[in-house]
C-alpha cells in the first residue's frame, strides 16, 4: 500500500499548483486534509512508526519554510503545503523536496524576473536585504514583503510540484 504515497503526493501538489496559479492561494482544506490523511494512512499502515514518520515529515516541512513566511517572502499556504507533503513522504524526503523545490523556484524566479525586466531590481533588493540583515538582523523589510512589493510573483506551488516529482524520481 505504500506504493500509493507518490500518487497522493503528486495529486496534492498538482491540485495546489492549479489553485495557486489560478487564485494565488492554496486552500487550507487541501493542506490540512492532506496532512491529516497522511497521519491516518501511515499510522494505519505501520502503527507508531508511521505516526512518527508522518509527524516528523510534517514538522520538517513546516520548519524549513516557516522562516521565509515570517520574513514576508513566502505565503502561509506554501509553508503548509510543504508540511502536508512532508507528512506523506517523511522527514528525509521532506528535506529533499524542499531543496529541489528551492532550486526549481530559483530558476523559475530568475526566468520570471527576466521576462518582466525585473532582474536588476531583484538583485538590488537582494543586496539591500543582505546589508539590512547584517546590520539589524533578519526581519521583514516592508517594501519587499509579499504584502507590499510590486515584484512579479511566482506561484510557489509550481516549484513544489517540480520538487515533489524530483524527490519521487530519486526515491
Amino acid at each position: 500500500m505504500s506504493e500509493l504515497v507518490p500518487y497522493v503526493v503528486l495529486l496534492v501538489a498538482s491540485i495546489a499548483c492549479v489553485t495557486d496559479v489560478r487564485t494565488r492561494r492554496i486552500p487550507n482544506a487541501l493542506t490540512f486534509g492532506a496532512a491529516a490523511s497522511a497521519v491516518v494512512f501511515h499510522t494505519a499502515l505501520t502503527g507508531r512508526e508511521g505516526l512518527i514518520l508522518a509527524l516528523g515529515g510534517w514538522g520538517v516541512g513546516l520548519l524549513l519554510f516557516l522562516p521565509f513566511f515570517l520574513l514576508g517572502g513566502m505565503g502561509g499556504g506554501d509553508v503548509k503545503l510543504l508540511a502536508a507533503l512532508g507528512a506523506w513522504v517523511g522527514p528525509r524526503d521532506a528535506l529533499m523536496l524542499a531543496i529541489y523545490a528551492s532550486l526549481a523556484g530559483g530558476v523559475l524566479g530568475i526566468l520570471l524576473a527576466l521576462s518582466r525586466n525585473y532582474l536588476g531590481t531583484a538583485l538590488r533588493n537582494l543586496k539591500t536585504m543582505c546589508v539590512s540583515w547584517l546590520l539589524l538582523g533578519p526581519r521583514p523589510l516592508p517594501s519587499m514583503t509579499l504584502d507590499d512589493s510590486k515584484a512579479p510573483r511566482l506561484a510557489y506551488a509550481v516549484p513544489m510540484l517540480i520538487g515533489a516529482m524530483v524527490t519521487i524520481w530519486f526515491r
